[in-house]
């Protein structure tokens, strides 16, 4: 039916329903399984969960080894939950704020029998959604009757690479920059949206100047001087108006690409003696989840092929390259040290391989 939505809308949908605390599910030919996050379940779901069988919280390796948790399947570990324990007890593993003071979450048993297939592709979802990696799962049998709720295959979970809609562009004066034009991409999939910036007239048969920049709240407009994220993006924009021309590419990724809100949970880590990638791995995530295909797909859809990219990741080169973009020249951005984040940007360098 035309009116129906399709994949892509339906994990979307997906994504919104776990943030709002309302579990979906999952299916993988002839298994199914009902899905929950960790931090957005309340007690009635969770009880009405129980009643299709044992609930496990699905953990990610690098979670799992902060709690001592076996982990069987390599890169998760599906912890049983206690017939006793509540949402709070759940919570506590997924969220390490309090790790060092209630140290002893214990004893854990984790699963081992059976295919994890449909519990990495509950791990994919709820990171996705932005929300703690960890998923509240209890398998369902074949005539589950809850059509009400969202359903996806555990291959649904595998987003493609966003599709990029142009919305609107305009002419923006910017202090830094000159003049130039904005431009509003939405993913076809109804995620956030991303930005282009052309400063001056760029050819498109040249490399261009580029900067591939992702959203940093506390550092691009509060200032924070945790980070090197708005100093790089001013410097850019300076760069660019000294070329004669350029494009910076805004990309709605903040914190590496797990959400403000998990990034002030890596914050409060770090505030307790953890480096950033420590944080990140006490929190589930990787050290960085960006997917920088985005960056590729915006110059394309501008009718650029060549850049000369201002940036100290070579990942992002590597990413730009996969996606048929020219990378002639990596230009260094070397801005922004303070007494505040040079170790954050020691741990880049010695764990990232960002280049100093």
């Amino acid at each position: 039916m035309l009116l129906s939505p399709s994949p892509l809308e339906r994990l979307n949908r997906a994504r919104a329903d776990l943030r709002m605390g309302l579990p979906v599910v999952l299916t993988d030919g002839a298994d199914a399984a009902l899905v929950a996050a960790s931090e957005t379940l309340d007690e009635a779901r969770l009880a009405a969960m129980r009643g299709f069988g044992t609930v496990v919280v699905v953990l990610t390796a690098h979670r799992a080894q902060t709690l001592k948790a076996r982990v069987y399947d390599g890169d998760l570990s599906r912890v049983v939950v206690p017939a006793e324990a509540g949402v709070g007890w759940i919570e506590a593993l997924a969220d390490p704020a309090e790790d060092l003071t209630h140290p002893m979450k214990g004893p854990l048993t984790s699963q081992r029998e059976g295919d994890a297939g449909l519990h990495r592709a509950a791990i994919r979802l709820v990171k996705s959604a932005q929300l703690l990696p960890a998923a509240v799962m209890v398998p369902l049998p074949a005539a589950h009757g809850l059509d009400g709720l969202t359903s996806l295959t555990a291959a649904e979970t595998e987003a493609p690479e966003t599709r990029l809609d142009p919305v609107v562009a305009a002419r923006l004066p910017m202090q830094l920059a000159g003049v130039g034009r904005l431009h509003v991409f939405r993913p076809q999939d109804g995620g956030t949206e991303h930005y282009a910036i052309e400063i001056g007239r760029p050819m498109r048969d040249a490399p261009v100047l580029t900067r591939l920049h992702s959203a940093c709240f506390t550092g691009d407009v509060l200032g924070s001087l945790k980070c090197d994220c708005g100093p790089q993006l001013h410097a850019a924009l300076s760069a660019m108006q000294a070329e004669g021309s350029g494009v910076l590419l805004y990309l709605n990724q903040e914190g590496r690409g797990i959400g403000l809100a998990n990034k002030m949970r890596a914050y409060s880590l770090q505030d307790q003696g953890f480096d950033t990638v420590e944080a990140n791995h006490r929190l589930g995530f990787e050290d960085d989840e960006r997917d920088f295909r985005l960056g590729a797909e915006l110059l394309r859809r501008l009718g650029f092929e060549q850049v000369r990219l201002l940036t100290n990741n070579p990942k992002k080169q590597a990413m730009l390259e996969s996606g048929g973009i020219k990378v002639s020249e990596r230009v260094p951005l070397k801005v922004g040290l303070t007494e505040e984040n040079a170790a954050y940007l020691a741990t880049k360098a010695a764990k990232s391989g960002h280049l100093l």
